[in-house]
């Protein structure tokens, strides 16, 4: 058997490259896009292909017909191969300017600021606060979160006896003789002593921060809360002086249809003393405490307190974030949700 006969004889090579010569560069023109044209490469120039067969008859042919026909296939090979060429460039180039177009960027909109955090609810009220009385003339200081005993209720004239000083309700750290008993501050009162120890009157101050006690973590109390101390010592200070000044507060914070009231309380450090309670939205709430300054922690300060008087009051920052914003469980406050967080931007 010839083991050419299988090949393609010169008539039908002929025919094939015909064919292609015809057919093949409309298709390449039509080619949609590069994974399309490579395919119709393969077809037309591949293995499989009437090139490739052709080409793999040449050496059974003789030597005349032998250069004719590799010189046809040649011809219909380089015109295709062009015409493969040309396409892939044309395609190339509509590829790179659609990923031009779609990363293009109009500098004529505007800016996409990046989205920021924002200061939690209760350092908002905490600045809040400070900055209203700061406009009324007072200065800002701060104290140690570990305090001594002292400070904390000797200073304030609580006496030995007083359930605050208790370990079920105190914090301490160093549990011993006094006055070396280190505790967590119960509250910022202690800076009112530090500060009047180491600056002479007027005094005018008011002191942020973070205070601690042993309670539960429920809806209206935690462990750690913040308190905002405020204190007023100079000559010929009276309750009207405390009760105008509070009432100022209650305006700027919650407006100024706030009503406000004082009810008679007690406090080891304040005497007389009252709470200030507020009408907001149709209901009363307890919002600090107040009184005049006990002459006792004037002279345990260092000062005369036959010459000066003062008030001071305390309230509580976390309290003042539920009032305003209708906030029922205080641990919410604390809640890391981002859902909840984003409520007080």
């Amino acid at each position: 058997m010839d083991p050419t006969s299988n090949l393609p004889d010169h008539m039908s090579l002929q025919d094939d490259l015909d064919a292609l010569r015809s057919n093949a560069p409309s298709r390449i023109a039509e080619a949609a896009d590069l994974d399309a044209l490579a395919g119709l490469q393969t077809e037309v120039l591949g293995k499989q292909s009437p090139i490739a067969a052709g080409r793999a008859t040449l050496r059974e042919l003789p030597d005349d017909e032998r250069k004719r026909t590799g010189q046809a296939i040649n011809e219909v090979a380089g015109e295709l191969n062009a015409l493969i060429g040309a396409r892939r460039a044309e395609l190339e180039a509509e590829e790179h300017a659609a990923n031009l177009a779609s990363d293009a960027v109009d500098v004529t909109l505007p800016g996409r600021a990046p989205k920021h955090g924002s200061v939690n609810i209760i350092q908002q009220v905490m600045d809040e606060v400070v900055d209203i009385f700061v406009a009324m003339g007072y200065a800002v200081a701060t104290g140690p979160e570990a305090e001594t005993e002292y400070y904390n209720f000797t200073a304030l004239n609580f006496p030995q006896a007083h359930p605050a000083r208790l370990a079920m309700d105190t914090l301490y750290l160093e549990y011993g003789d006094e006055p070396e008993e280190i505790l967590l501050r119960t509250h910022t009162s202690p800076m009112q002593a530090r500060y009047m120890e180491e600056h002479e009157p007027p005094v005018y101050l008011v002191v942020p921060g973070r205070v601690y006690r042993s309670d539960p973590l429920d809806p209206t109390h935690s462990p750690v809360f913040h308190q905002i101390e405020g204190l007023a010592v100079d000559t010929d200070i009276t309750f009207g002086d405390l009760k105008g000044v509070l009432e100022h507060f209650a305006h700027e914070f919650l407006g100024t249809e706030a009503e406000t009231k004082f009810i008679p309380h007690y406090f080891p450090f304040t005497e007389p003393s009252a709470e200030m309670h507020v009408r907001h939205q149709g209901e009363w709430l307890e919002l600090l405490g107040s009184g005049m300054v006990h002459p006792a922690v004037l002279e345990a300060a260092g000062y005369d307190s036959d010459k000066l008087t003062g008030f001071a009051f305390g309230m509580g920052a976390d309290r003042l974030a539920m009032v305003r914003h209708g906030i029922t469980d205080m641990r919410d406050l604390f809640d890391p949700d981002v859902r909840i967080l984003e409520q007080y931007r």
